[in-house]
This record gives structure tokens, C-alpha cells and sequence, in this order.
């Protein structure tokens, strides 16, 4: 069973500067757990099935059009039926002024009310990103997390391998800095991980030898940073001589990541190789790969091996 998190409503109201109408209790208590929001339509002339009272509601401008249709003591029934379900929240929009009643209706049923000077449409797809980042599925994984030339690159291997260390020489090189040691990997949409360090962890390394280091200091702000999106998976293990590694790169592979399938490599070990180096080319190669082109295949067309978009019988062994 997979595990369910929340956010914390004072999250939001600091997140998007909302105004406190009404809060029934601390808003560090009140607990959101769904992603979804909801403007009600048909709740508003009184059609409740299938409502879900979990998700936070957005009252706008044209919900109060709607409601001045009616006089003030029919608008009263509509609203106190519908704050009857107990939402954690309500969000007025276009900083738009309750009425006394719906204030006392709030209060009455303990309904959080809070207020954005933000037009609607704007303010659900800024919220609705912001849940989705807060409540996505999520696992930590021992690795490291660097962005070399744009592309997020999650290094994984054995403890002692040497991650942290190709991690320095990359900030060295110029490249960033996102997780060391532990990196929490969140699943923010059905085609996107994004990783990003543990709070209490963020931005130092740990480098056999050398102990404890905190690379926003040393390096500077900009060797660093807080999040990032997870585009290929590098594992780095020590060199082994009986094993046979890809040395074309015409068979693409992958790691399943909480669902989704992220590009991935195994890169051996072995004194004498630059592994900066050779995952900056990586994450270069990977993002032309994204983009349709694939050197090892434009060679093997060039030699005659393969058809144009075709691969033939291939006896990788020769190379």
C-alpha cells in the first residue's frame, strides 16, 4: 500500500500570501491530502453526488455572479448546505468580499476561509502544481544528484564507489550540485521525477579523507541547487574484466523509478578513466538521444549494417 502524505494548510497560505478570513484552528493543523481542487457548480444549486468534501474550493467571480441571482436569505441556504460538507479550505478569488453571513456560516460549520487578490484561473494552476509537488509519491534512494549541462543526473552505486568525488570534479567543472548521499525522488507528474535533498542535509558531502564538507560555502551559490528533474540514470561500479560492457549504445536501457522508466547507463571504474568527464558526454549524448539523433546508429547506417531507422542482425562483439 503506498503511502499517503499531506500538507499542511500554513504551507499554502505562506506559499501564495493568502489572507486569514477565518481559521477554525491553527492552520499548521489543518491537513490536505488530495491534489485535487474543486469549483463548485453544481453544489451551488444544491447537486452534491460525487462531491469530494477533501479537496480544497475556489469561490470566484463566477460563483458570486451566480449566487446574486438570488435574494440573501436563498443565497444563505445554498452556502450553508455547501459548508456543511466541511471542506478543509475555501479560496475567494479577485479578492472578492464575503457577505457577514458566509463569515458566520464559516465559523459555524469550521470551515477555513482565506482570500487571494490572484484571478481564479491563475491561482488553481498555481496551486494545483504546488499539491502536486507537496503530495507526490515519493522514495529516497543512496546516490547523488548533479545537473550537468541541464540534464538532471541521479549517480548510483555502491557506498565507496566514488559518486561524491565525480560529483566535486563536476562542480568544479561548472556543473550543480542537488542531493549528496540521500536523494528523495518525487513523482510530480505521470512523465516527471524531480529530486531534491533532505532539508537537514542540503548542500554538504561527505568525501572519504577529507570529512564533511558544505559545498554552497566552499563552491558558492551557484554550485548549487534545490531541485531538479531526473533525466537519466548513471551507475557507476568498479571495472570488471569478465564482463561485457555496451561500447556502441544502440540498445537503450532503463530503470523503473515509482512508475516511470528514466534512461539508463552503467559506467565501469577503473584508474586512468576522467568520470567528470565522461558523464558530462553522457548527459550530452542523452539529451541528443531525446532529441532523435543517435550517433551509434547515424555509424552503423554509414557502414552499411543497418537500414536508415532499421536495425539488422548486429554482431556487437566485432567493435
Amino acid at each position: 500500500m503506498s503511502a499517503k502524505f499531506i500538507v499542511p494548510l500554513q504551507n499554502l497560505i505562506d506559499a501564495f500570501n493568502l489572507e486569514e478570513l477565518y481559521l477554525p484552528e491553527d492552520a499548521s493543523s489543518i491537513a490536505i491530502s488530495t491534489s485535487e481542487i474543486n469549483r463548485p457548480g453544481l453544489q451551488l444549486s444544491g447537486f452534491f453526488d460525487y462531491f469530494d468534501p477533501q479537496r480544497i474550493q475556489i469561490l470566484g467571480k463566477s460563483e458570486f455572479a451566480f449566487l446574486g441571482q438570488f435574494g440573501e436569505e436563498e443565497q444563505e441556504v445554498l452556502i450553508e448546505k455547501y459548508f456543511a460538507t466541511s471542506p478543509p479550505a475555501i479560496v475567494i478569488t479577485r479578492n472578492i468580499e464575503p457577505t457577514e453571513w458566509m463569515l458566520r456560516l464559516a465559523e459555524k460549520h469550521r470551515v477555513a476561509l482565506l482570500r487571494t487578490a490572484d484571478g481564479t484561473s491563475s491561482f488553481m494552476a498555481g496551486l494545483i502544481a504546488e499539491l502536486n509537488i507537496e503530495l507526490a509519491p515519493r522514495v529516497t534512494r543512496h546516490g547523488v544528484l548533479v545537473e550537468v549541462y541541464g540534464e538532471g543526473i541521479l549517480l548510483l552505486g555502491e557506498s565507496g564507489v566514488g559518486k561524491s568525488e565525480a560529483a566535486i570534479e563536476l562542480i568544479k567543472r561548472g556543473h550543480r550540485l542537488i542531493a549528496d548521499d540521500a536523494v528523495e525522488i518525487r513523482k510530480v507528474s505521470k512523465k516527471t521525477l524531480v529530486g531534491s535533498s533532505p532539508e537537514n542535509i542540503r548542500h554538504f558531502m561527505e568525501l572519504r579523507g577529507v570529512g564533511i564538507i558544505n559545498a554552497r560555502r566552499l563552491f558558492g551559490i551557484g554550485a548549487v541547487k534545490v531541485t531538479e528533474k531526473i533525466n537519466m540514470v548513471v551507475q557507476l561500479e568498479l571495472w570488471d574484466s569478465s564482463k561485457v560492457y555496451d561500447r556502441m549504445g544502440m540498445d537503450d536501457e532503463y530503470m523503473d523509478i515509482l512508475g516511470i522508466d528514466v534512461p539508463s547507463l552503467t559506467i565501469p571504474i577503473k584508474p586512468g578513466r576522467n568520470l567528470a568527464i565522461i558523464i558530462e558526454i553522457a548527459a550530452m549524448n542523452n539529451r541528443q538521444k531525446r532529441m532523435g539523433y543517435n550517433a551509434a546508429q547515424e555509424l552503423l547506417e554509414k557502414l552499411g549494417m543497418i537500414d536508415s531507422g532499421e536495425i539488422s542482425n548486429v554482431d556487437w562483439s566485432e567493435f
